[in-house]
């Protein structure tokens, strides 16, 4: 085990603290779902999983792979743990991750946190995500309107998860090696029947937020005729001068659906 070391293009930092480990465990939704998990690392995760529940875990490294795989042989063998080694977005490209509704629990790889996540709201058969992800990313899935950092992410989240919830800070030295950015566990409960969030709505969000520092009314003017957005804006009874982290995920709902409506 310790002639393997993480590797830096896969976003490897493997989380060693057990305290985190068991509050992982601990947040898991009580029902009966299978789990998939992202990225086993060395296995230390996998390890509390399979005790409880039917694991089905992704690996891309072929080394970590290999160590898991002869780490949890019976396991395997008595079907308890389903582990494959591929990149698990070529399996959201191939569809789901798993062919009945689960949950996601996985210390997810930096570097395409922010992409699982969206793919796991698409999947119909992902029902809660519960993963590790960097801090910054996190608050930017829980934040609720009036935080600075309140965000696209913030208000798609609205729209696929029921609850968000943030389980826990993971300081640095919980990891090896130690990431030099902070972590988070959060805990997204989708909607029964989630959201259909469309590409254009995501344009719209994504240009309403082009510049924090700016008013609404400045960032979609960039995209619509200004006279046209004051008036959806007057008839909404949204103020002009609003920031964008000051304006409600029902607003922008309504503002998106009346600007639709004369671009269309």
């Amino acid at each position: 085990m310790k002639s393997i070391k993480a590797k830096k293009r896969f976003g490897q930092n493997f989380l060693k603290d057990e305290n985190i480990l068991h509050k992982i465990i601990q947040a898991i939704p009580n029902d009966d779902l299978q789990v998939v998990e992202i990225g086993t690392g060395l296995g230390d995760l996998t390890n509390y999983l399979v005790k409880d529940k039917f694991v089905t875990a992704y690996e891309i490294d072929r080394g970590l792979f290999a160590f898991v795989k002869n780490r949890f042989v019976v396991e395997i063998n008595t079907n308890r743990l389903k582990l494959t080694n591929t990149d698990v977005l070529k399996q959201f490209d191939k569809g789901s991750l798993h062919d009945t509704s689960y949950n996601l629990v996985a210390n997810l790889p930096y570097n395409i946190a922010t992409n699982i996540l969206f793919r796991a709201f698409a999947d119909e058969n992902c029902r809660n995500i519960l993963v590790m992800v960097q801090t910054e990313v996190a608050d930017k899935f829980l934040s609720d309107v009036g935080d600075r950092r309140y965000s696209p992410l913030a208000i798609i989240c609205q729209h696929i998860c029921e609850s968000r919830v943030k389980i826990t800070d993971v300081p640095n030295e919980c990891f090896t090696p130690s990431p030099k950015v902070s972590s988070s566990v959060i805990c997204l409960k989708k909607f029964k029947n989630p959201a259909i969030v469309s590409e254009g709505y995501k344009k719209f969000l994504k240009i309403c937020f082009n510049s924090n520092r700016k008013t609404i009314l400045n960032n979609l003017s960039k995209s619509y005729a200004k006279p046209d957005i004051l008036s959806v804006l007057d008839s909404l009874g949204i103020l002009p001068h609003k920031r964008p982290h000051e304006v409600s995920r029902d607003q922008y709902d309504r503002v998106y659906e009346n600007l639709k409506e004369k671009y269309d």
